[in-house]
């Protein structure tokens, strides 16, 4: 089993940064893909982002050049650097991860979620 838990989320102004943390435990997640996903009040899940296990990256068009997805290995954890928040970017947002190593914005290959952070951005 793998245990994931995110970190911080928080309150940040329109045009801020985050830097959101997702710590594996239970066992290494270094041949996992990992995701990102956020749900906003009243809407559905949606992907922002992915690693695969060779570090390959996937985004979300409404986040490219905005979001940037990253892992250490060492550390067993994967990061969701932020920058450029917009009040749309309110969301709860979950730390995913895919045993398979591809990882995609399809939620349901994923195997293991966190419990999610909360992003609230302020105009």
């Amino acid at each position: 089993q793998v245990q994931l838990l995110e970190s911080g989320g928080g309150l940040v102004q329109a045009g801020g940064s985050l830097r959101l943390s997702c710590a594996a435990s239970g066992r290494t997640v270094s041949n996992y893909a990992m995701g990102w996903f956020r749900q906003a009040p009243g809407k559905e899940r949606e992907f922002v982002a992915a690693i695969t296990r060779y570090q390959l990256t996937h985004y979300a068009d409404f986040v490219k050049g905005r979001f940037a997805i990253s892992r250490d290995n060492a550390k067993n954890t994967v990061y969701l650097q932020m920058n450029t928040l917009n009040l749309e970017d309110t969301a709860v947002y979950y730390c995913a991860a895919d045993r398979g190593g591809w990882g995609n914005s399809d939620a349901s290959v994923y195997d293991y979620w966190g419990q999610g952070t909360q992003v609230t951005v302020s105009s």
